[in-house]
């Protein structure tokens, strides 16, 4: 299958199933383009068409309100985007983190191209580390994405790792996510952003607080299965009444049904981690059987759209759900 991952590179162990090239530690940001393939320059020119009658051969016209991104190195055609279309550079993501390894302590740990060129995106760990109930251990990370197709504003996500089983959450609190969104009609301004992190990655100690607060609330086999089900099972709006006297498509259902047994399953012991204290038999232990779900086990066509839905799309939008649902656990 053609993968939609271009090119990756990645620090330490290996991710999603062996994608990428392994680097050591502590290498420069020039080198990080070139191994995670993102020593290339989005290029735009005007879009041009041939005006003429069916057939014949006529005059090529510019129309100057759309403009073609393309790769400086493929010169492979990206996009076609808005005049006003704010670009930004795949060697920009890395560089956003150039001052924060130098100085700040940060350290890049993976960073790649996804979808030929039309996302791109570096992670790196920022140092801040919570132990639960002793032997659980939750880093921090900074997401930092962009996409030249309009599916993703330039957006730093703060993140949490559980490093037992590599699950990705991003911080989130009182419903609303600590993400910076850039939206490319607006230049990216890489400081702005940074001082507005300074603030959402000062939320990990109560963000971790209340993913300890998640380790102690016990919880009874009703309350799991009440849990999964409206997680995995019910569209937004739909009770789990009308979810039981069957409403919704059997496509969808079956697929339901497949996902709320695969989530159990994790939760009572199979999923990497469930073990622990901090996890068996707990709210922490039902939200990490969804984010081992989505990260790892959830279909897809392939690891690398796994990796775009986990982090970027409907396996985010997922996790939100069951993060959002494991805090009304302890409200």
């Amino acid at each position: 299958m053609a993968h939609l991952m271009q090119s990756m590179a990645y620090v330490g162990e290996t991710p999603w199933h062996s994608l990428g090239n392994a680097l050591p530690a502590r290498q420069s940001i020039d080198v990080w383009a070139e191994k995670a393939g993102m020593d290339w320059k989005i290029c735009e020119t005007p879009v041009r068409f041939m005006a003429g009658e069916a057939g014949g051969l006529g005059a090529i016209q510019t129309f100057e309100d759309q403009k073609v991104l393309y790769r400086s190195d493929t010169k492979t055609a990206l996009s076609v985007v808005g005049g006003r279309y704010q670009v930004v550079q795949p060697k920009e993501v890395l560089e956003f983190y150039r001052d924060l390894t130098e100085v700040s302590g940060f350290e890049l740990e993976t960073a790649g191209v996804l979808k030929e060129g039309r996302k791109f995106w570096a992670l790196a760990k920022t140092g801040k580390s919570t132990a639960l109930k002793g032997s659980d251990v939750v880093n921090g990370y900074l997401l930092l994405a962009t996409s030249c197709d309009g599916t993703l504003a330039t957006t730093a996500t703060p993140t949490t790792i559980r490093v037992v089983c590599h699950n990705t959450l991003t911080i989130a609190l009182n419903g609303a996510t600590s993400a910076i969104r850039v939206p490319h009609s607006t230049a990216f301004d890489a400081q702005a952003v940074k001082k507005q992190l300074g603030v959402a990655v000062s939320n990990w100690d109560s963000f971790m607080y209340r993913m300890k607060t998640l380790a102690e609330r016990k919880v009874k086999t009703h309350e799991a299965m009440n849990y999964f089900l409206k997680v995995i099972c019910q569209p937004s709006g739909m009770d789990s009444y009308h979810w039981h006297q069957g409403h919704l498509d059997p496509a969808a259902k079956l697929v339901n049904e497949r996902a709320l047994k695969k989530v159990q399953a994790l939760y009572d012991g199979q999923g990497r981690g469930a073990e622990l204290t901090s996890a068996q038999g707990t709210a922490w232990g039902l939200l990490n059987a969804v984010t081992e779900f989505v990260d790892h086990e959830r279909r897809a066509r392939s690891q690398e759209y796994r990796l775009d839905s986990a982090w970027f799309g409907q396996g985010a939008n997922l996790k939100q759900r069951a993060l959002d649902q494991a805090l009304q656990l302890v409200a």
